[in-house]
């Protein structure tokens, strides 16, 4: 079956950076779009970023020039590269494609 599995959350001071990971299997990675999206305490799940299978980009208005999505095809993973975090970043960031998602993985940017 599908499975997505998201890691490197965690609490990071204003202005810090993380890199997040999904690692995806019991799909051809390699022809699927990817995306990440995140939900806040009490607002609604919103796409951060989403990148195809021939490699373009889109990004929230939000994040636009402090995030950045990649892929690496032969390790079946997905990259958020989440730069200049600001306190409003704070969610669950889950990793997609189609109809299925990953588990979710805590960011929290405090002082």
């Amino acid at each position: 079956q599908v499975q997505l599995v998201e890691s490197g959350g965690g609490l990071v001071q204003p202005g810090g950076s993380l890199r997040l990971s999904c690692a995806a299997s019991g799909i051809i990675f390699r022809n699927n779009a990817m995306g990440w999206f995140r939900q806040a305490p009490g607002k609604q799940r919103e796409l951060v970023a989403h990148i195809t299978s021939g490699g373009s980009t889109i990004y929230a208005e939000s994040v636009k020039g402090r995030f950045t999505i990649s892929r690496d095809n032969a390790k079946r993973t997905v990259y958020l590269q989440m730069n200049s975090l600001k306190p409003d970043d704070t969610a669950v960031y889950y990793c997609n494609t189609w109809d299925y998602w990953g588990q979710g993985t805590q960011v929290t940017v405090s002082s």
